[in-house]
């Protein structure tokens, strides 16, 4: 694949905004390790490589366990994920795809019996981040550096 634009250098000033909205959804309460795996499962559905290059290993380094990430995209059929861990991939997913889901009440009510009112703003504005990351990514089709294991293999 090749790079279409390197947003970055060509526009810092304009993602500036955005780097500020990162570092807001840095600071919240929810653990970063759940917030890892929520950006993780967004930018799976997005289908964004770089993305998940950059999450995977933050995620093991914020305490998620290999399992997690290994069987991510298939979380509802795995016991590895505590409740707080399914109403936020829920939610994620019903965002993410929301011209789809239309975010169910269910859905809705899942994220309020597992997280206060203040948590559910900060999932909510988390999501929305990873989702507008992803976008930037795909849109210019960010490559993601190879990693040296990789290339010994």
């Amino acid at each position: 694949m090749t790079a279409r634009l390197d947003y970055f250098r060509i526009a810092p000033d304009v993602l500036k905004p955005m780097l500020a909205l990162e570092e807001a959804a840095s600071a919240l309460s929810i653990s970063p390790a759940l917030r890892l795996l929520v950006k993780m499962r967004v930018s799976q559905i997005n289908g964004c490589a770089y993305c998940l290059h950059m999450h995977a290993p933050a995620a093991l380094d914020a305490g998620v366990s290999q399992e997690k990430l290994d069987v991510l995209a298939a979380w509802r059929e795995s016991p590895a994920f505590d409740t707080r861990e399914r109403a936020a991939l829920r939610w994620a997913e019903a965002l993410t795809r929301i011209e789809a889901s239309g975010v169910p009440d269910g859905d809705y009510e899942d994220l309020a019996a597992a997280f206060d009112p203040r948590e559910r703003v900060e999932l909510t504005l988390i999501v929305n981040t990873i989702n507008a990351w992803n976008r930037f990514a795909v849109a210019f089709r960010s490559v993601h550096p190879r990693r040296a294991a990789a290339d010994a293999a």
